[in-house]
């Protein structure tokens, strides 16, 4: 006889359908339906500045048929090569040598490549680089002097953008993979990892909308002109909405290509997250937990055969040797003076830079108040999802495969949504307010997607303890995921700078810009973005998320179990 299901299982499934809710309805309010308005005004002329008429394929057998959008493409893509083979290269190889060189480098690790990650802004990077331009210049800053002709401007713009990001894609591709390579058998976890990494890399570069309108506004002759720019110019420089909805649905529909395959990828891989045990000492590590053929899920679910049981063996295995320590410290040593070189220009610009209105209170009001705000509500709506998807499991083992439902919407940023947003806060008559620099985005699908892979790997061992086992031990996650969100909303250019014209209301990027664009411009504020007291605070913040939570996370995939590394 099959036995009844228990009722806490009818309980839990129903608070777990209950819990995504809020995040379907923001996705269908803010990425469902803006997704469909962009559609439907690709098959439109006209705009703003005249009344738009149907005609339906016209836009994209222009676009396609013309050589603007493909050169787009093309120029858009060259700029993810350097980056992509930095993280997926550089950034696992030193994530390996911090791993295997015992606690403190990979703490130090953490702690000096946070600074990386906290101190990056697009606008201020890229202003920064604007200075080679200027006279009595000189230095590594002088290569923007390549920018002034067609034939040399796409190479140098290449070769800005690799050294502008250097720091940070290094930096975010080691907290990564760290967690990777603590899964016992590090290889499959770390070849999943590698490519989601891969495919955010990609999906990031097709949207590069600041450093194309700092550096060069998509000249010289349209040589530097990437997909965000091309939309941005038919769109809101020549007001022709359909033109720029097409190529915002066109980068919309390779975004969410890449968005499935990763989801997917992470999926059917069986990847979770997990916590390490605080309780390793210096000279004995954990060894893969000793396996068992069932161990159940909470709340009444039978777990599948090779879930292992979470029963830690401890083999007192001796630490790195001085050999591994030195490796993994001249190889942090390596990277953070390649990374100070080519970080320069900026740090050079930041110690020059004039006092102006880009870094008054009211311009940092502007900047993360809104951006605070957003990042809470989509965070938070996501991780009420995870708890539900990750953690209580409607649909048992399968329940994963709900994150489908916002797949096409993993990478997706502001730009391809930005058509049908603007006309939608027009409409609302929004324009020149503050509640219009609040992000158009009730939900952070990146966010649900890690939050619910560390639910589901919290919940594995969490023995029906819902509470303590999956919700506070995720807590910190979603406050790392919301800071970070706020960092991303808040050094954003393309949206603030859509919906605000009054200089009162400027977020900090948007008065970069406007300094920048300026006749009376002399020297770019590049510090107005990174503010001394703004840094310091969140670089404790984050320092304090990598040594006290982050540095307990382990990612594993389906043959994979948790290795605990020296503490």
């Amino acid at each position: 006889m099959t036995s009844p299901t228990p009722p806490q299982a009818y309980v839990s499934s129903a608070l777990g359908w209950l819990l995504a809710v809020p995040a379907l309805l923001g996705a269908l309010i803010t990425l469902v339906l803006p997704t469909a308005q962009t559609l439907w005004l690709s098959f439109q002329s006209g705009g703003v500045l005249r009344e738009s008429a149907y005609v339906g394929m016209e836009n994209y057998s222009e676009l396609l048929g013309g050589g603007d959008f493909w050169r787009a493409l093309g120029f858009t893509l060259s700029l993810t090569v350097i980056p992509l083979l930095v993280a997926v290269v550089v950034g696992p190889l030193l994530a390996l040598a911090l791993d295997r060189a015992g606690t403190w480098p990979r703490r130090a690790g953490r702690i000096v490549l946070s600074l990386a990650v906290v101190a990056f802004s697009p606008v201020a990077v890229a202003g920064a680089w604007v200075r080679g331009a200027m006279p009595h210049a000189s230095g590594l800053v002088t290569l923007a002097e390549g920018l002034r002709e067609p034939a040399t401007a796409p190479g140098t713009f290449r070769l800005i953008v690799a050294a502008a990001t250097f720091g940070v894609v290094c930096a975010l591709a080691v907290i990564a993979f760290l967690p990777a390579l603590r899964g016992g058998t590090p290889g499959p976890a770390t070849i999943v990892v590698a490519v989601l990494v891969g495919l955010a890399v990609v999906a990031v570069g097709l949207q590069t909308f600041s450093f194309g309108l700092v550096l060069t506004r998509g000249g010289p002759q349209r040589a530097t002109e990437t997909l965000a720019g091309l939309q941005y110019d038919y769109a809101f420089r020549l007001a022709e909405f359909g033109p720029g909805a097409s190529v915002a649905a066109l980068t919309g529909v390779i975004l969410g290509v890449l968005g499935i395959v990763a989801t997917v990828v992470a999926v059917a891989a069986r990847l979770r997250i997990t916590l390490t045990p605080r309780t390793a000492s210096q000279d004995e590590s954990v060894t893969p937990y000793a396996p068992a053929t069932s161990t159940p899920l909470p709340y009444g679910a039978p777990a599948s055969p090779e879930t292992p049981a979470p029963v830690p063996v401890k083999t007192g295995a001796p630490g790195p040797g001085v050999g591994m320590t030195v490796a993994g410290v001249t190889a942090l040593v390596l990277v953070v003076v390649i990374g100070l070189v080519l970080t320069w220009p900026w740090m050079d610009g930041v110690l020059a830079s004039p006092a102006t209105p880009a870094g008054t209170v009211v311009a940092q009001l502007n900047t993360w108040v809104p951006a605070v705000a957003g990042a809470v509500v989509s965070v938070g709506v996501a991780y009420l999802a995870a708890l539900g998807i990750g953690g209580l499991r409607p649909l048992g083992r399968a329940s994963e495969w709900l994150l489908l439902l916002f797949a096409p919407w993993l990478f997706v940023g502001p730009g391809p949504l930005a058509v049908a947003n603007w006309q939608n806060v027009h409409n609302l008559g929004l324009i020149d307010s503050f509640p219009a620099l609040i992000p158009p985005l009730l939900i952070s699908v990146p966010a649900l997607l890690v939050l619910t892979l560390l639910c589901r790997g919290l919940a594995e061992r969490a023995g029906g303890d819902f509470f303590g086992g999956v919700l506070l031990p995720s807590l910190p996650m979603a406050g790392v995921l919301a800071g970070a969100v706020a960092l991303m909303n808040a050094h954003d250019l393309l949206w603030p700078m859509l919906v605000v014209q009054k200089p009162d209301l400027f977020t900090t990027p948007v008065a970069q810009v406007h300094q920048l664009a300026s006749f009376n411009a002399t020297t770019p504020d590049v510090g107005a973005a990174t503010p001394l007291a703004v840094v310091a605070v969140v670089l404790a913040a984050l320092v304090a998320a990598q040594l006290l939570y982050l540095d307990r996370l382990a990612i594993r995939t389906n043959g994979s179990h948790v290795r605990t590394p020296p503490a």
